[in-house]
């Protein structure tokens, strides 16, 4: 979900929905739920266009992005717990006096938090505005940039270090060298070197559906046609953050 949302514009996040112009629907970041334009939307026993029917399915069913979006880990927020505790305590209206008591600090503590806070805020803006411009000269180079563009980091990732450094370029080159076939996926040998890790997994992580649940047994099946040591890289997704499993092992599935 993390991957999708951070390609969207700011405002579209705040609003909870995305729009494909193309296709003409609107789609609940939530939940996945789609309104297509020209369709009537039938909510509480009165008719919605498509634009308007998915504002009321979020204000009704979601309430608002904040309790999505500061659920995401501080990798993508830049957000401590103690921080995101202080900005609901904000958003739900509670007094400097009443949080500083909630939380055992002074109320001084509490507005220059606020105003950090806010300042914090005005850097992010013109951040964003600044590396936007930037970006997009960027990628009117078009032969540079595919070269030169940076992997996506997946979203299960419990690390995000240097690892993860690696250009589409250096992604292909790696896939080139370790694995002797692409269809059907083979790989020849699983590296210790961390970026090379990182991409075997990425591209193994690729054989396997989004929202779907695997046994253990068809998890081994599906790497053993991919490497002879199966249970080196069932356990590396794992590890990595590619795939979660039960406490049992009985069901696994990607992040």
């Amino acid at each position: 979900m993390i991957d999708s949302i951070l390609k969207l514009s700011l405002d579209e996040i705040k609003k909870g929905y995305s729009y494909n112009q193309d296709k003409g629907i609107s789609t609940c970041l939530t939940c996945g739920k789609t309104f297509e334009s020209g369709e009537m939307f039938s909510i509480d026993g009165r008719f919605y266009d498509a634009s308007k029917a998915v504002q009321i399915h979020i204000q009704k069913e979601h309430e608002d992005m904040l309790d999505m979006l500061t659920s995401f880990d501080k990798k993508y927020t830049g957000i401590t717990e103690n921080q995101k505790e202080l900005l609901l305590m904000i958003y739900k209206g509670m007094s400097d006096n009443d949080i500083a008591k909630k939380t055992g600090v002074a109320p001084a503590t509490v507005r220059r938090q606020r105003f950090v806070f806010r300042e914090k805020a005005k850097q992010a803006k013109l951040f964003l505005a600044i590396f936007e411009i930037v970006e997009n000269k960027y990628l009117q180079r078009k032969e540079k940039a595919v070269n030169d563009e940076l992997i996506n980091v997946h979203a299960g990732a419990k690390m995000i270090d240097d690892r993860y450094l690696i250009t589409k370029s250096e992604e292909d080159k790696i896939i080139e060298s370790l694995f002797e076939s692409l269809e059907p996926l083979r790989l020849k040998i699983f590296s210790s070197k961390e970026k090379k890790k990182v991409v075997i997994l990425s591209k193994i992580a690729e054989q396997f559906e989004k929202k779907r649940k695997y046994s253990e047994k068809e998890v081994n099946e599906i790497l053993k046609g991919i490497y002879s040591d199966f249970a080196t890289i069932r356990r590396y997704l794992i590890e990595y953050g590619y795939m979660e499993r039960t406490k049992d092992c009985r069901e696994y599935w990607l992040k």
